[in-house]
């Protein structure tokens, strides 16, 4: 008898490997194509193990931070990319090239705000089988890509349903001589204006109550934590529903391969509930 259950052990321990092996994403680097800077930009895009039977998958477009590029998602978070067959679900991680994915308006080389909300969007769905529909669209990031990705859901509503930010650099003026933002926006102390415009904590004036269904992380001990506890204190005082998640942590990637399964449970959540009448 107890060989037999050794045995058995061992059976059911091989149907668990094949069960956990049977659904593998598929990850592809593609090449991309913006017309407002006339370039090529590469791009990750993950789809389920069985995407040839798809109809229509939600997107989930998920930002880098500075200094990294389209691939560092799934040579960072090793394993994330699983949640694509978890949720059935598209993610595609664009290369951001630092630019904080605005529209720079002192250099015209950077218009990663037209590029991601607009010809990426548009590329992405007329590549794949996407529900082509804000309820459809998701967008998050982390560190950089967390203020890019609230940013542009921000001002582009009829494109995302969903945002998230994970670390997100959610107020730059603290930051006036950071991460080359300055090369973006012109010194704060000249132009403070383009500051004031295209920081996060002040475009609070464009949501209404659920216009964005909103998830918000950052670790306590991260140097982004305050600006981003103001932020939820403020989306309180304006009533705008939101998840904020604050917990020990830093800046860094076991913080991030940690918070991104929270975020995309939280955006499959959103694409499975069906609109209120």
């Amino acid at each position: 008898m107890k060989y037999l259950n050794k045995k058995l052990s061992w059976s059911l321990l091989l149907v668990i490997a094949i069960f956990q092996t049977a659904d593998a994403a598929i990850v592809d680097t593609v090449q991309t194509y913006s017309p407002s800077m006339k370039k090529n930009i590469k791009a990750v895009v993950i789809t389920p193990d069985n995407y040839a039977n798809a109809t229509a998958l939600p997107v989930v477009y998920l930002l880098h931070g500075y200094s990294g590029n389209y691939a560092d998602w799934i040579t960072k978070a090793k394993g994330f990319e699983k949640n694509a067959d978890l949720y059935q679900m598209i993610i595609v991680c664009p290369d951001g090239n630092n630019s904080w994915y605005w529209d720079s308006p002192v250099d015209e080389k950077y218009k990663y705000e037209t590029y991601v909300s607009d010809e990426l969007v548009k590329w992405i769905d007329g590549k794949y089988k996407t529900i082509k529909d804000r309820k459809g669209r998701a967008i998050t990031g982390l560190s950089m890509g967390g203020h890019g990705g609230l940013l542009l859901a921000f001002r582009h509503q009829d494109v995302f349903g969903a945002a998230g930010s994970m670390s997100g650099g959610v107020d730059i003026r603290p930051f006036p001589n950071n991460w080359d933002m300055a090369a973006r926006l012109g010194k704060y102390a000249e132009h403070p204006e383009n500051w004031e415009k295209n920081t996060v904590a002040n475009m609070l004036y464009l949501l209404t109550p659920n216009s964005l269904s909103l998830i918000i992380d950052c670790g306590t001990e991260d140097f982004f934590f305050k600006v981003n506890e103001n932020l939820h204190e403020q989306l309180q005082l304006r009533n705008i529903p939101h998840d904020f998640i604050a917990r020990p942590g830093g800046h860094n990637w076991p913080y991030w391969t940690n918070a991104i399964n929270y975020q995309l449970l939280f955006m499959n959540t959103y694409f499975k509930t069906p609109l209120k009448k």
